[in-house]
């Protein structure tokens, strides 16, 4: 198993996320807010989600507070946010820290040294596309749309 598929993330309703079942899917990991300009961007996650999740795909949200204070509510508010707003049935994982001193050990990997595409996560609804395997194949700013084409071909090829 890869070091991905080691970690060990908590879902919004408080019970154990582990990235192992993950293994042999490809996934689109996500720092989500739901105070964001570009919050409507769920739209486009869940459409994803519900494409292309027959064919061994899934969409992880993870909440961050770390931009301008985007992602204020609980984890309860969050939850019934994506909800009620965007039908989100993709997981959700608990807040977490993306950049700093308190980065979450998953973003230690996504963009720490040694990692494919390095440097802070920039802003909420930065994308990570990682593959069956474990390695983060591309990574895409938060202001490229869900349904890019560049991001579309990129999950494709990684599902082929």
């Amino acid at each position: 198993m890869s070091a991905f598929h080691d970690i060990n993330l908590r879902a919004l309703d408080g019970q154990e996320l582990p990235l192992a079942p993950f293994k042999g899917q490809v996934l689109l990991v996500v720092n989500v807010a739901s105070k964001c300009g570009l919050t409507p961007q769920y739209a486009g996650l869940e459409s994803l989600y519900q494409q292309y999740r027959d064919q061994g795909f899934s969409v992880l949200g993870l909440p961050c507070n770390q931009f301008a204070g985007q992602e204020p509510g609980s984890e309860d508010e969050i939850r019934e946010f994506c909800s009620l707003n965007y039908g989100v049935s993709f997981p959700l994982g608990s807040k977490l820290e993306v950049n700093g001193p308190g980065r979450h050990p998953l973003y230690r990997l996504l963009v720490g040294e040694g990692a494919e595409f390095p440097g802070d996560i920039t802003w909420n609804f930065e994308k990570f596309l990682v593959g069956q395997d474990g390695r983060v194949l591309a990574r895409f700013s938060p202001r490229t749309p869900p349904d890019d084409p560049a991001v579309i071909q990129a999950i494709e090829k990684a599902l082929a």
